[in-house]
């Protein structure tokens, strides 16, 4: 058994791409009963208001200095990577605001339910945000995207109503700190070695392999001539 341990943040684009190439690299090589996914918190930007202050746009060319034209072809040439792999990727539209209380239903799901059922939060958060650009702060949204993905209506409204598993996303994001974890996608491959960055689907299947073999293990594995892509609370990697 493979235990991919992952930080990453819901309105992290190379974290909904990396996961996609890695969930594709697994089920390539047929390993999807012998790899146990376990999901961390990393926020972004943990001060990040509850609601939209800015367009995606504006917020990327302040951060590095584009021009709004510009910052639009960076933001497209990201979301070209995502619907290279099926996915209607609308980043330009996104709605930014904070993801700490997506991250504690992602707590409570992990806590209550099974691993079938986490995976599908997962995937339904990400899909809410970069898809549906819906608000993920937005309690609403979250009581919807909860119960499509198999939680009850009754634990969810009690996890948004109260403060629980803010302790759990507090811990996940000072082990990452600890760690030297600065930017996200994280993986961890059997608490052994890190794979950091949305890595293409033949990279993540080549660590695989390698987890597989048991040899060649490294504190960090970046394939030769690829360049992981990541996102931290300076900005994204722009390609």
């Amino acid at each position: 058994m493979i235990t991919l341990t992952i930080w990453s943040d819901f309105a992290c684009p190379y974290c909904y791409i990396g996961e996609t190439r890695l969930q594709n690299a697994i089920e390539e090589l047929g390993l999807k009963d012998d790899v146990q996914v376990d999901f961390r918190a990393f926020e972004l930007d943990p001060t990040a208001s509850k609601e939209v202050v800015s367009t995606t746009p504006e917020r990327f060319a302040k951060k590095y200095r584009l021009s709004l034209e510009g910052a639009k072809e960076q933001i497209e040439q990201i979301s070209s990577l995502g619907r290279e792999l099926g996915i209607d990727f609308n980043y330009a539209t996104t709605q930014y605001s904070n993801t700490r209380d997506a991250h504690r239903l992602m707590k409570l799901a992990e806590a209550k339910y099974d691993r079938e059922t986490v995976g599908r939060l997962n995937e339904a958060l990400f899909k809410a945000y970069f898809v549906e650009n819906l608000i993920l702060a937005d309690h609403d949204v979250l009581l919807a995207k909860g119960v499509e993905a198999g939680l009850k209506e009754d634990d969810v409204k009690d996890v948004l109503n109260s403060d629980k598993y803010d302790d759990e996303v507090r811990f996940d994001e000072r082990e990452a700190m600890m760690r030297g974890v600065h930017g996200v996608p994280y993986i961890v491959f059997n608490g052994d070695f890190a794979v950091p960055g949305a890595m293409s689907t033949d990279g993540f299947k080549s660590a695989l392999k390698r987890e597989l073999k048991k040899q060649g293990m490294e504190a960090e594995i970046k394939p030769e001539g690829e360049r992981p892509h990541q996102c931290g609370p300076d900005g994204c990697e722009l390609l």
